[in-house]
């Protein structure tokens, strides 16, 4: 694998980690979400202009590669919050970032010809041990509500969703990641608005936890550039798996920072699911 690939993907996977953690801490994750994405707006969409302007393709293919990609960049954010409202964040971000790495390689395999080995078989199965043993808990308290397996199920298909269309929409589209991550963070300000502002706590936490979001918002975009200018040395089966290397990272954040139960079964588990991701990058 190319060593500069690498570099971005694991830096970006870390930060990833880190603004989930700032998100899952928050008082209200819809208000910081969209507070985080107002500072991802106005920091990179002005870069984007600048960088990018003359190189961005005209056409009714590459509009639509970013309205798509808006939207479920959208959906994902919307998605996350409800989770995260639900569930500890060593139980949401290993399902999350479990279900990408399992479904983003069969998809290259089905519709962009990408080849599917052993590694990845194996790779697959310990994912999906990982995932099963996370909603399975203790068969006492520990057991994890069904409705927080179906919303972080929910977010992992999202982020399936949304890394499969911009990696085509790069590809084939033409359209530069710059320019693709400043029009996610806009689809991203629009969907949360609604949620954000019915809450009626947007201005509590822009207040409150100013520095957290404001944080939040430049790792979020910031990591997502990284992995996106990846995507352009290296097929999307190979590196969207190496990114789920902060699996691991974020269970511990949640075990020690936050202070969440069962921190030993969570930890096996995604520590299951980055040696699955590992096995799928051999």
């Amino acid at each position: 694998m190319n060593g500069l690939a690498l570099a971005m993907v694991l830096g970006s996977g870390m930060l990833h980690a880190i603004w989930n953690l700032l998100a899952k801490r928050s008082g209200s994750q819809m208000a910081f979400l969209w507070w985080a994405q107002l500072v991802a707006v106005v920091v990179f969409l002005p870069i984007a202009l600048l960088l990018e302007w003359d190189v961005f393709p005209i056409g009714i293919i590459p509009f639509g590669y970013l309205l798509i990609s808006m939207t479920l960049h959208g959906a994902y954010l919307v998605l996350l919050a409800f989770a995260y409202r639900a569930g500890d964040l060593s139980v949401v971000y290993p399902i999350v970032r479990g279900t990408g790495p399992v479904l983003v390689p069969l998809l290259g395999v089905l519709v962009l010809h990408d080849r599917l080995s052993l590694w990845n078989a194996a790779g697959i199965a310990l994912i999906t041990l990982g995932i099963w043993l996370i909603g399975r808990g203790r068969r006492s308290s520990g057991a994890v509500p069904g409705k927080v397996i179906g919303l972080a199920l929910a977010v992992g298909l999202a982020i399936t969703a949304y890394t499969f269309v911009d990696k085509l929409a790069i590809s084939y589209g033409g359209i530069p990641p710059l320019t693709l991550n400043a029009a996610s963070n806009v689809g991203n300000w629009l969907c949360l608005m609604p949620f954000a502002l019915r809450e009626g706590r947007w201005a509590a936490e822009g207040r409150e936890n100013k520095r957290f979001w404001m944080l939040g918002g430049l790792f979020a975009s910031g990591g997502y550039t990284l992995f996106l200018y990846a995507l352009q040395l290296e097929p999307v089966s190979r590196l969207a798996p190496m990114r789920e290397i902060g699996t691991v990272f974020g269970t511990l954040l949640g075990i020690f920072i936050l202070k969440e139960a069962h921190g030993p079964d969570r930890l096996i588990a995604s520590t299951l699911i980055v040696l699955g991701v590992i096995a799928m990058a051999l």
